[in-house]
């Protein structure tokens, strides 16, 4: 491809952005570049501290829990009192929390700090998804998803690698430059990012104009409801490169080093790939996107009952990749698009606790067909919920009404045009 070309693509795919969208993209980017902890936390505890790896299982699934619950919490408190003050206090908390776990050494002290770990660092993505969605204008959208789902990827890309060198001087160290790091994130909040929590209009469906947004306002939409169900079945699918592939190399007798050649290719891809692959992809039906992405990654990990090689694995990893870049923006712009706008936060909230019940129940799900049936009955059982959830996403789409256009919410750099779609559910 010509150099301009190259440019040219590149200017179109973050131009028309405003410029909080791009401080928000640094924090994430920022955060996601000192994400130490998780990648070496269970060698910390087994290796470091000598606790058997049935007890780094429980913290992990602590850490989990806590980011379950989280998730519903932080949607209340990103409508209720905003976007910017719960980020801080998310933020604020994970680096408080991340440093105090590196000193812990009491085991029921170590997995309580991680249940408070798990609960902080998983209360910003409702807030930062909500304020994304107020910043943005709907058209744009799918592109500022994709560019922070890219963000994500590239920060965990590149502190995955630091983490092991890091460990090798000092785990300490890694908490210590975790905190730091997410503090960071969290006085770039405070310097950088107004708030963008849209204002009430009585006239057109606020306070005063129809009922308030409430936790029973979002489990009655069973539209949205049904999206949350789907996107559950998608996690799960998705939770298995890290919780059903390793075990199921490691029993065909292959090393972990394999297992991370293999799964390597899932982050080299992304950041490859999702900037391109967005902009081929962002003003298609997102029906048809939905229905596709969640039967490739069904039938790309139903491929690996297949493989026998590490080329092999790899290639099965490129097909479920694939559907994931797909996937992540194109659902959260679903998610946007039934949410109200007083409401995303809750929102935002309740689909984040999917992903975060997902990560808690596909261990038991993989370990247990594992062992009774084999790893194959486990790529399969992803092709049968890859199927069912490209059905279950045919059927709601349709009925799913045309999106406005036009600017987002009146938040921050937003033109005054937007308020009309800030005062209502989509």
């Amino acid at each position: 491809m010509p150099l301009a070309t190259l440019r040219r693509a590149a200017r179109e795919t973050v131009s028309g952005l405003p410029r909080e969208f791009w401080w928000l993209w640094t924090s994430t980017l920022v955060n996601r570049l000192g994400a130490f902890v998780a990648t070496f936390m269970a060698l910390y505890l087994t290796l470091d501290r000598g606790y058997s790896a049935s007890y780094a299982g429980l913290v992990a699934s602590l850490h989990g829990l806590g980011g379950v619950i989280s998730s519903l919490g932080a949607g209340v408190m990103t409508d209720r009192f905003g976007r910017r003050p719960t980020l801080l206090v998310a933020q604020a908390s994970t680096a408080v929390s991340v440093a105090l776990l590196g000193f812990m050494r009491d085991p029921v002290a170590i997995a309580a700090v991680a249940f408070l770990v798990g609960m902080a660092s998983n209360a910003s993505r409702p807030a930062v998804q909500a304020m994304m969605a107020d910043i943005v204008r709907p058209e744009d959208r799918i592109r500022a998803f994709s560019l922070n789902y890219w963000a994500i990827n590239l920060g965990f890309a590149v502190s995955s690698m630091a983490a092991g060198f890091i460990a090798e001087f000092s785990y300490l160290a890694g908490f210590l430059i975790e905190a730091g790091m997410t503090m960071a994130c969290a006085i770039l909040v405070f310097v950088k990012l107004p708030e963008s929590r849209p204002a009430e209009d009585p006239a057109a469906g606020g306070e005063s104009g129809t009922t308030a947004v409430s936790l029973g306002t979002v489990l009655r939409d069973g539209r949205f409801m049904s999206v949350v169900g789907l996107s559950f079945l998608v996690a799960l699918i998705f939770q298995q490169g890290s919780v059903g592939l390793p075990v199921a190399m490691g029993q065909a007798g292959f090393t972990p080093a394999d297992y991370g050649l293999a799964i390597a290719v899932n982050g080299v891809l992304i950041v490859a790939l999702q900037i391109p692959v967005t902009r081929f992809i962002e003003h298609r039906d997102p029906r048809r996107l939905l229905v596709v992405s969640s039967l490739v990654a069904g039938y790309g990990f139903g491929l690996t009952a297949f493989a026998g090689s590490v080329g092999v694995f790899a290639l099965t990893v490129c097909v479920w990749t694939l559907a994931e870049i797909v996937n992540a923006p194109t659902q959260t712009g679903l998610v946007v698009r039934l949410s109200p706008a007083q409401g995303r936060g809750r929102y935002q909230g309740m689909y984040t606790m999917s992903w975060s019940v997902a990560a808690l129940v596909a261990p038991v799900m993989s370990g247990f067909v594992i062992d009774r049936f084999g790893a194959a009955w486990l790529w399969g059982l992803c092709a049968v919920i890859g199927t069912a959830a490209g059905a279950g996403y045919a059927v709601l789409m349709r009925r799913l009404p045309a999106e406005k256009t036009g600017a987002g919410p009146a938040g921050p750099g937003a033109p005054p045009a937007a308020k009309s779609e800030a005062a209502g559910a989509v």
